[in-house]
């Protein structure tokens, strides 16, 4: 049997090597994974022309993924420093990477990175569109739209964000209800304000059935994008985010009576309180649908320190239900970030994503943590070195501070209570004071 997308393989009982890839890594049957993949709940984006992938899933009951963000600006348009922070991020092992690229020679570094990438390849057609025909957002066609979501489908790119639910009923509701920081995704304010210049339906959702039969040619999975995110803790659960997310929910259905992949977008900054019964509602619109969050970003006021904001909010909605993480870096609303800043959004979105899977009850996540602690009972430092989600900043604090005793740190000295416990439970004297 012949099957054009991994979820028309799964409905039809195919295994395809992407799902045995899959199924071997997150340690699940593969009955159990081809059975979610047909009912949507677990997608493996994987298009056919991204040679180089090693496939993950995403979804119902699997590791927690995260996902990177970068590529060239008008401001910040070198080719090289952004493909060096490609190779760091593939070398950390990010489960994907999303080109942002608007400016300049998009379709160079897209592809590119695509051939080198081993991480699934997202992309935001929308940010390409007004430097791929050198026009204003206004003159833009709808056709033109099209055609560049078949020309990143070419390219290989495993996942689009699509802001298809901001179309003109979820704009009169955005327009009744006032937010304090409106419409902050990027995509989504694009679409929006080419909505009110042309006074037309949003191309997105109005062609939604050409969009799907081009992700259904290449097998590209639909990242159903959250235009009305909220921009602020003030602005999250309202009616603008609700009635967006209602509508791709239908939007979802639809996809899947293709048979292409889908996941959501979702919020966004969020008080801690209201993230589990985001989780929640999301689900049950989107009918189980994978879940792709930014953050949430659970308070406003700490810019230059959003990884922190951010993991805070990823380790809940994690732990509820999210499947997906974006990173945040601490650059996030202040500028491009550079490669120190992605590293650290990097690794602040791992310890999240690990939180949640320890919550969630992933197989195997509490192992990682048994682990550590074994070794941190047997003051096994090069053991606790390996374990760590970043072995470098460990080993180098280690060693900018030696304690006199090997088997302790400067912190506590022979105080050590590792070091004091081993001893005694050994029947053994712990020497506090002496050699």
């Amino acid at each position: 049997m012949s099957y054009k997308t991994q979820m028309e393989a799964a409905r039809k009982g195919i295994v395809t090597p992407q799902m045995k890839a899959v199924a071997e890594k997150e340690n699940m049957s593969l009955d159990t994974l081809v059975e979610r993949m047909a009912k949507g709940t677990i997608i493996i984006p994987a298009n056919k022309n991204h040679t180089s992938l090693k496939p993950e899933g995403v979804g119902e009951g699997l590791k927690t993924k995260i996902n990177v963000n970068l590529g060239i600006s008008k401001d910040c348009n070198n080719f090289d420093v952004e493909m060096e922070k490609v190779n760091k991020a593939i070398e950390m092992n990010v489960e994907a990477i999303m080109d942002l690229s608007s400016f300049g020679k998009t379709r160079e570094f897209r592809t590119e990175l695509i051939k080198k990438s081993t991480a699934m390849i997202g992309t935001v057609p929308i940010y390409d569109a007004v430097g791929f025909y050198d026009k204003e957002l206004k003159d833009i066609t709808v056709e033109e739209f099209i055609k560049v979501v078949r020309t990143h489908a070419e390219d290989g790119v495993d996942f689009m964000t699509i802001h298809a639910g901001i179309n003109k009923e979820t704009a009169k509701r955005f327009k009744k209800n006032q937010r304090i920081t409106n419409i902050v995704s990027r995509g989504g304010s694009l679409l929006y304000a080419w909505m009110e210049l042309n006074d037309k339906e949003n191309p997105f959702y109005e062609y939604y059935d050409e969009l799907l039969d081009i992700c259904r040619e290449y097998d590209v999975t639909l990242s159903l994008g959250d235009a009305c995110r909220p921009g602020s803790i003030a602005d999250s659960t309202d009616a603008s985010q609700v009635e967006e997310l209602i509508v791709l929910g239908e939007l979802t259905k639809r996809a899947w009576e293709k048979d292409v992949q889908v996941m959501v977008e979702g919020p966004g900054h969020m008080a801690i309180n209201e993230i589990e019964a985001n989780m929640i509602l999301e689900k049950r619109l989107c009918h189980g649908a994978p879940f792709y969050v930014l953050g949430p970003i659970v308070t406003d006021v700490a810019p230059g320190y959003d990884h922190i904001t951010s993991a805070i909010g990823g380790a809940i909605a994690a732990s509820s239900g999210a499947d997906f993480l974006c990173y945040v870096t601490p650059a996030e609303h202040l500028r491009l970030p550079n490669i120190d800043d992605m590293k650290e959004g990097i690794i602040a979105s791992k310890i999240a994503a690990h939180a949640g899977d320890i919550a969630k009850g992933i197989p195997n996540a509490r192992d990682w943590d048994n682990n550590m602690s074994r070794a941190r009972q047997s003051l096994n430092w090069e053991k606790m070195f390996e374990l760590a989600i970043d072995s470098e900043k460990p080993r180098r604090y280690r060693a900018e501070s030696m304690p006199e005793d090997e088997d302790t740190c400067t912190m506590c000295g022979k105080m050590c209570s590792m070091r004091n416990m081993n001893k005694v439970m050994e029947g053994k004297d712990i020497n506090i004071l002496r050699d």
